[in-house]
């Protein structure tokens, strides 16, 4: 019977180790409003940020408690393609191999409207693929409001958005206007993902003010995220 029960432990020891810390959706704003220009900025934006050493050493901080990582994009109602099935994240040959197939991704025709409560929802049943990660983060990058399909603001009482946190990347957009102008936009759509869209622990929106800005702003954001659950997180919760 000790033996018994001495395996047991050794196996749920085992299974606690090797848990996923944490699953990651990541969902790219590629609607009417993204050009041929600033799609790749954004593909290739965060296939950069994924090879940068911080962002890669903070991925690897817990080997024993991997990382799972989705990424898709969206648009209006009926547009979301997946780019990166779910991927266990044990090495930097891993991020190389996501990092190589984004930047090999080309643009396909997408609904020009932008239906972020949709693409809300499309992450959050990816995200419920992965039950026995410690924490489920959905990520939407954006340039713009929602303008069909529901409401992010009507989703507060969405089951499939339980126990996700949804973090924000905010793209300002129109280059030819001044600095001036464009922190006011850019802040004026910031305080509506905030308002609208985040939800969940520590949730927070991260501003780019430009698509030429996005890899180091998705930079930013993945080592808060991944910096967080590291240090936070050390250990399955309970």
């Amino acid at each position: 019977m000790r033996f018994f029960l001495a395996v047991l432990l050794t196996v749920w020891a085992a299974a606690a180790q090797a848990a996923c810390r944490q699953a990651l959706a990541i969902g790219l704003d590629v609607s009417g409003s993204v050009d041929a220009r600033e799609y790749r900025l954004q593909i290739d934006g965060l296939a950069g940020a994924l090879l940068r050493p911080e962002v890669q050493a903070a991925f690897l901080a817990l080997p024993d408690s991997p990382v799972r990582l989705f990424v898709y994009e969206w648009a209006g109602l009926g547009s979301q393609r997946t780019l990166i099935p779910w991927t266990e994240i044990t090495g930097a040959a891993d991020l190389s191999r996501i990092a190589a197939t984004l930047a090999g991704t080309p643009r396909v025709a997408a609904e020009p409207p932008t239906a972020i409560g949709q693409a809300m929802l499309a992450g959050a049943r990816r995200l419920a693929e992965q039950p026995g990660c410690w924490r489920r983060t959905l990520d939407l990058s954006g340039d713009g409001k929602s303008n069909t399909g529901p409401r992010p603001r009507d989703l507060n009482d969405e089951p499939l958005l339980d126990g996700i946190t949804v973090n924000a990347l905010v793209i300002g957009g129109d280059p030819d206007s001044h600095d001036d102008e464009r922190q006011v936009l850019i802040a004026e759509l910031s305080a509506y993902f905030r308002v609208e869209v985040i939800r969940g622990p520590g949730a927070f929106v991260e501003t780019a003010l430009g698509f030429d800005a996005f890899q180091d702003a998705m930079a930013r954001k993945l080592l808060k995220e991944l910096q967080t659950m590291a240090v936070s997180e050390a250990r399955p919760p309970g």
